[in-house]
């Protein structure tokens, strides 16, 4: 495979604000993890806003970076597709965290375990995939990560549609059956933010292959 990192030339820049972006999304959902875990009527959205800050940073830098050097083979579409990718994560992370802090007294932290312990393994395999783009990874490796990351999404949904039988079996107050939906949906969508990474790091390594 063309080495991706040679094709930066001198921006290998780039990968380290990739892989950093990536770390910021792992770190997001780990601390959404915690805060779940801990939650005992004190909501903080304080970890959650700092990794969406940390992740917007790092996209406007590689914006502008991309202003500054020219790219030649790798498209530069692909960069910008994968930082904002990136950035949607921690993004929809905190929004959940948002609507969490107002329904939280409806609902019981543990009910969204599965789902989230699924979004913390699907967060490792975006970490590992864009570490792997500046290492001229082969195509094999990279669909066995990715073909990973399909199998945590199947999951999910299946988890999904066990919530949603429950939701909608009638033995649910409706209040507390619209906010566990809501949540559920928001957690659900952290996930497939995770697979939509992954399919374009898969993407590009396809590409240059």
């Amino acid at each position: 495979m063309i080495s991706l990192a040679r094709l930066f030339g001198k921006s290998d820049r780039f990968f380290e604000l990739l892989a950093t972006s990536a770390k910021s999304a792992h770190q997001s959902i780990e601390a959404l993890a915690r805060m779940l875990k801990e939650s005992d009527g004190n909501v903080s959205l304080a970890e959650l806003a700092v990794a969406r800050r940390n992740e917007k940073k790092n996209a406007e830098t590689i914006s502008e970076e991309l202003v500054k050097v020219f790219v030649t083979t790798l498209d530069r579409e692909d960069i910008e597709a994968l930082s904002k990718a990136l950035y949607r994560i921690p993004k929809t992370v905190e929004k959940f965290g948002e609507r969490y802090e107002i329904m939280h007294h409806l609902v019981q932290a543990d009910n969204f375990a599965p789902q989230m312990a699924i979004a913390q393994e699907a967060a490792s395999v975006v970490v590992r995939m864009v570490d792997m783009l500046g290492k001229s990874p082969k195509l094999e490796d990279i669909k066995a990560e990715n073909d990973k990351m399909q199998e945590l999404e199947g999951r999910a949904d299946q988890l999904v549609l066990g919530h949603l039988r429950e939701i909608y079996s009638g033995s649910i107050e409706p209040i507390r059956a619209i906010a566990m939906r809501d949540l559920y949906d928001l957690l659900e969508k952290v996930i497939d933010r995770c697979r939509d990474t992954g399919n374009i790091v898969s993407q590009i390594v396809l590409k240059n292959s």
